[in-house]
């Protein structure tokens, strides 16, 4: 859980961010292909289970490299943290409708970065989920307005440009 004291930016975790952006893109692509050629329930059901299987590599990989020594105890999850399968698998199929629709990649992407944003404003605000509340300000709003912005002009000037 993070915490409410502000810490200095490290560069490599604004890059490995922004990177992830790169991934999600991809991700989006790719389970758009899948529901192009079968349907949103089996783009979902073949993101998971090869995410799985992944999953399973990375875990046998970090295990077999780090030397044995006695795991910390740790708190358990609260349980909604087991909820991202769940919202996971609704990401896939929606987004897999999406990308094959008039929006395309990237109007499928700005409007989930438009929600992203939004959602997480509220999260931070009403401090859900166990995290520290934080008072909204005017620079909030002007973000979501530029991103909402952003994403008319792709989605109507990408639609214009196209029969």
């Amino acid at each position: 859980m993070p915490t409410s004291t502000p810490r200095q930016l490290n560069p490599l975790h604004l890059l490995i961010a922004f990177g992830t952006g790169g991934l999600l893109t991809l991700m989006v692509f790719f389970n758009g292909e899948l529901g192009h050629y079968g349907n949103p329930l089996f783009a979902s059901w073949a993101a998971h289970g090869t995410g799985t299987v992944a999953a399973i590599l990375f875990l046998a990989l970090l295990y077999r490299r780090r030397p044995a020594a006695e795991p910390q105890p740790k708190p358990p999850a609260p349980f909604w943290a087991y909820l991202g399968g769940i919202s996971g698998a609704l990401t896939v199929m929606l987004t897999s409708t999406t990308v094959n629709s008039p929006l395309a990649l990237s109007g499928t992407l700005a409007l989930g970065l438009a929600g992203q944003v939004v959602f997480s404003l509220a999260a931070d605000r009403w401090g859900l989920f166990g995290l520290p509340k934080r008072r909204l300000e005017l620079r909030d709003l002007a973000a979501v307005l530029l991103i909402l912005a952003g994403s008319a002009l792709i989605i109507l000037v990408g639609m214009g440009g196209h029969p």
